[in-house]
């Protein structure tokens, strides 16, 4: 039984699904930045937005909770990694 509500579960889904896309998005406007493993997180990214959808309804507050807190660490952190090839390429291109 699949069992999809508009809870606060629906929008983390939706915030993990977008930020997913917009990684893989990296990938086709500014290739230089993207690797080869980045498809690997995707994937994982993906299947974790689908899951937190289908299943998220049978969180508790707490749990909820931690996946709110996991997800903004994880987005955080991939901005940052993002920011971070963005800066090596600039520096490699600068000696070149």
């Amino acid at each position: 039984m699949i069992n999809i509500a508009y809870n606060p579960n629906f929008l983390l889904s939706l915030i993990v699904l977008i930020s997913m896309l917009l990684f893989y998005l990296l990938r086709i406007i500014r290739p230089e930045v993207s690797k080869e493993e980045d498809i690997f997180f995707i994937s994982l990214g993906l299947l974790y937005s689908c899951i937190i959808l289908i299943h998220g309804w049978r969180l508790d507050p707490i749990l909820f909770f931690s996946q709110v807190l996991l997800v903004i660490i994880v987005v955080c952190i991939g901005w940052e990694n993002i920011r971070l090839r963005g800066l090596l390429v600039k520096i490699f291109e600068k000696d070149d």
